[in-house]
């Protein structure tokens, strides 16, 4: 299939976070870092993670600037997003700060658009892209996904440490690797169409070069950093991959593209049978998905092999449908596909009837 060229003179584009930090205890850095913005810090910290986290964040803080820490509930709603944006408000605070899982840090994002505030992401686990990433998605109440809202611009600092996500559960690690698997393909489908990125406008090369290399990193890296994370111990497989999941493949996706993978993880997310499966499991089916979808069979076994060594799922019951009957295939076909949807950026014209193939082909 020929790649559609993109004519000279015609504006391409990249996005990236602030400033990104990555290392072994930079907890204690997040009272000084949201001192650079002002005298108030609003503190979202997920609910996951609040016990065991709260008197870190408190003793980060405790030579200024000022700090009131709140609990999130679990979604990144429009209700959540509405509070937290009017408690920073009214609180007169100069940063808000996201700290803990996916959802908590796009509920953070979403609400300083909404106060005109900066924002600090701090993720607790590397599970999926969204830290340093100018998108949040949102979620129904029922856990559904209502839209993908793209913000004006990304965090102004991403601030990671390593060895509190090496406490994590594997599994978070694992499911991040499973979102920076799609990372590469969909960038190189919407290379190769000439689809948008999140810009509105073709990459820039370079934006392809951080997709490859994601892939590559995970690649190389993916089962020894599991292991490590199984020793709560950072090493350097580690550090790589965390940075994969996190950095490389937020570039890599919002200045590359986005296409069937995550498509198809919005449809299956219409089905209660996989709301207790984390966002980078279902996206790893989605990218087994995409591959068939485009006929790629020898890429597709080793992609699969991949997702086995790193434990990710690469059947539909991995994520809780034991029973994909046509009804269930139609309703995710249906999501995936409707007009407008990123599935649409693939280099190939894709139908309903195609979703449901490639699904029945992960039974």
């Amino acid at each position: 299939m020929l790649v559609k060229p993109v004519q000279p003179g015609v504006a391409r584009g990249a996005r990236f976070p602030g400033r990104y930090i990555q290392g072994v205890g930079t907890t204690a850095r997040l009272g000084k870092e949201a001192r650079g913005f002002g005298e108030k810090a609003i503190v979202l910290l997920d609910n996951g993670v609040f016990d065991l986290l709260k008197a870190d964040v408190e003793a980060s803080f405790a030579t200024g600037p000022k700090v009131e820490i709140l609990r999130h509930g679990g979604e990144c709603c429009e209700r959540a997003i509405a509070a937290l944006a009017a408690e920073a408000q009214s609180a007169g605070a100069s940063v808000i700060v996201g700290a803990g899982g996916g959802k908590a840090l796009d509920t953070a994002k979403a609400a300083s658009r909404d106060a005109g505030l900066p924002v600090i992401v701090f993720p607790t686990i590397a599970a999926s892209d969204a830290p340093c990433s100018a998108l949040a998605v949102v979620y129904n109440e029922d856990g559904t996904v209502a839209y993908d809202t793209f913000l004006p611009s990304n965090p102004d600092l991403v601030l990671v440490d390593t060895a509190l996500i090496a406490r994590a559960p594997a599994r978070f690690l694992a499911a991040g690797i499973g979102d920076a698997l799609a990372t590469w393909y969909e960038a190189e489908s919407c290379r190769r169409s000439g689809a948008h990125n999140c810009m509105k406008m073709p990459g820039v090369p370079l934006a392809y070069e951080i997709a490859r290399f994601c892939r590559d990193t995970i690649f190389e890296f993916g089962p020894a950093a599991l292991d490590e994370c199984d020793a709560k111990t950072v090493g350097l497989a580690l550090e790589r991959v965390v940075e994969a999941n996190i950095l490389l493949s937020g570039i890599g996706f919002e200045s590359g593209g986005v296409a069937a993978a995550h498509a198809i993880h919005h449809g299956l997310c219409e089905l209660a049978d996989v709301h207790h499966h984390l966002h980078g499991e279902k996206v790893a089916i989605g990218v087994l998905a995409g591959l068939k979808l485009n006929g790629m069979d020898d890429e597709y076994e080793r992609v699969r092999q991949f997702c086995l060594a790193v434990r990710l799922p690469t059947t539909l019951a991995g994520i809780g449908i034991a029973e994909a009957t046509p009804e269930k295939l139609a309703v995710v076909a249906k999501r995936a596909c409707r007009a407008g949807e990123i599935i649409h950026n693939e280099p190939i014209a894709v139908t309903e009837e195609m979703v449901v193939r490639a699904l029945e082909a992960l039974v």
